[in-house]
């Protein structure tokens, strides 16, 4: 064996013990030979979640709720944090810390040029790594609290590792008892991306919409907000993209973004031209309260809206179809007996590159469920996004939430910050029957966890106030898994009344990914030799 091949030796010898990715192994001749072996399924050992600035408010109080559920109530039950065989210890640890502000300046559109300045100068302001952390938790199965009032407020960068990383989650509540936008506002912390798309956006004079960008990397990101109204996309006044400096948030209110008349309807789409983002849309509606409205699911022809309130008093229907054909929808809610299509509309039509709405008035009938859409036409399936617009309460009583488009909870899907009273939660399966179980964690100050099981029925809704741990203090996580059966999708409905309004908000639950599939490997020497 020649220098080089010893070289080549040493160096694959010394990758396989750093990255602690993969665990390589020497199968028998037998495992060799078979075809299509199974990854494996392993716990992520680094997880990112991005709170946006939570209000403008003076009056406004926040919550912040982080929790990881416990490994051994886990899917396979393998605690995570090892690093990989051979690989080096994954400290325990999430941390999520202020990122910094940087005032909306997309009213005036601005050049190229311009623009590469602003970002250049906001870099230069960004707040140091050594920021202190606004939440921090070092052990899993256990929720951690933090307050912040008033509009200083900033938007939070977080990172989890080692055992907290599977499975992470981080709840920002915020009550606003007085002003134009008072309201409860939830909203589930998000990983970064580069896509993103919001029905149920609106231009209108009587709302304020912001999307918040949220930039949790080292570099500036430059983003495009495109906008699509009932008659097709509306004319921007900012060609360049909209910059969001390293480790910042940027408010961006819609309205100032188009020229075009105000329009109630309309679907955001948010994209990276560089970088990635978090991003997320915060509304209020005069007379009609404030809340956060989050991404739809991926465009898909099949959609599941969960977590419609029993005592609804409206809910609006917005989709999208961002592809070259037309959509017809069929329109269903799936509710406790059953799955029905309602009267007031069964159809919904979304033209191309245009956004189509639908009022569906009386459609819970007292009845709490979950929105179906599917093709009208089989054979004729075309993605499409879509969210509601929930309305409970009456008169000047009225308080607004949105529910957008989401997947199955799957193996897990987490949502922190429940309380003693005023909780719901709403479990559908659209398809086939299912069985899941439900673990309430242990308070933020105390209480023992415990976990239901749940049966439902395929095409139903469960509507239930969840089990609460025994002897609790404070507020606790609930982790919704898949036993068997399903798809299951989730919503918990949280309540806090003030002053006679109906407060509210309705956070849904996907699957977490706290597993990856990791391909299993085998030695190779042979590609060493000369």
């Amino acid at each position: 064996m020649n220098r080089s091949t010893l070289s080549l030796l040493a160096a694959a010898t010394a990758l396989a013990a750093l990255t602690g990715v993969a665990t390589l192994t020497a199968p028998a001749p037998d495992a060799a030979t078979s075809a299509g072996a199974a990854p494996a399924r392993l716990p992520v050992e680094r997880s990112s979640l991005l709170c946006p600035a939570p209000s403008s408010s003076e009056v406004a109080e926040t919550t912040y709720t982080s929790f990881t559920p416990a490994a051994d109530d886990a899917p396979g039950g393998t605690a995570p944090g090892t690093g990989g065989a051979g690989g080096p210890e994954v400290p325990d640890r999430a941390e999520l810390k202020p990122s910094a502000a940087v005032q909306d300046t997309t009213a005036a559109p601005k050049k190229a040029d311009e623009r590469k300045a602003d970002a250049e100068q906001a870099d230069a302001k960004k707040p140091p790594a050594a920021e202190k952390a606004v939440v921090t938790a070092t052990a899993p199965g256990k929720p951690v609290a933090a307050q912040a009032d008033g509009a200083d407020a900033p938007a939070l960068i977080g990172v989890a590792s080692g055992r907290l990383a599977p499975g992470w989650t981080t709840q920002q509540t915020t009550l606003v008892p007085a002003g134009g936008a008072r309201g409860l506002l939830g909203v589930g912390c998000s990983a970064p991306d580069t896509d993103f798309w919001f029905p149920g956006t609106s231009t209108a004079e009587n709302r304020r919409d912001y999307v918040h960008l949220t930039n949790p990397d080292d570099g500036a990101a430059v983003v495009d907000v495109e906008l699509f109204g009932p008659e097709g996309p509306l004319k921007s006044q900012l060609t360049d993209g909209i910059p969001v400096p390293a480790r910042s948030s940027v408010p961006v209110l819609l309205s100032t973004l188009t020229a075009d008349p105000a329009t109630s309807d309309v679907t955001v789409h948010v994209t990276t031209r560089s970088g990635r983002v978090g991003a997320v849309v915060r509304s209020a509606v005069d007379q009609l309260g404030s809340d956060w409205l989050p991404a739809s699911a991926d465009p898909a022809d099949t959609l599941v809206l969960p977590g419609i309130p029993a005592d609804a008093t409206s809910v609006q229907l917005i989709a999208y179809t961002p592809g070259e054909d037309d959509a017809e929808m069929k329109i269903q809610l799936v509710g406790a007996t059953g799955t029905i299509t309602p009267a007031v509309q069964q159809t919904i039509r979304v033209k191309s590159g245009m956004t189509a709405s639908a009022d569906l008035k009386g459609l819970t009938n007292g009845e709490a469920g979950a929105l179906l859409l599917t093709p009208a036409q089989k054979g004729r399936a075309t993605p499409v996004v879509a969210a509601l617009r929930v309305i409970r309460g009456s008169g000047e009583k009225q308080e607004v939430a949105f529910i957008p488009a989401t997947g199955p909870v799957g193996e897990q899907a987490t949502v922190a910050d429940n309380r003693a009273k005023g909780t719901t939660l709403s479990l559908t399966a659209p398809a086939g029957t299912a069985e899941v179980s439900v673990t309430a964690s242990a308070g933020t100050e105390g209480g023992t966890p415990t976990t239901k099981t749940y049966t439902v029925k395929a095409g139903t809704t469960v509507s239930v106030a969840p089990p609460a741990p025994a002897g609790l203090k404070g507020s606790y996580a609930l982790t919704v898994r898949t036993v068997s059966g399903g798809p299951v999708h989730a919503a918990r409905m949280l309540a806090l009344p003030q002053d006679g309004i109906a407060m509210f908000t309705v956070q849904t639950l996907a699957d977490d990914r706290g597993r990856v599939a990791v391909p299993r490997a085998e030695q190779d020497l042979s590609v060493l030799e000369d």
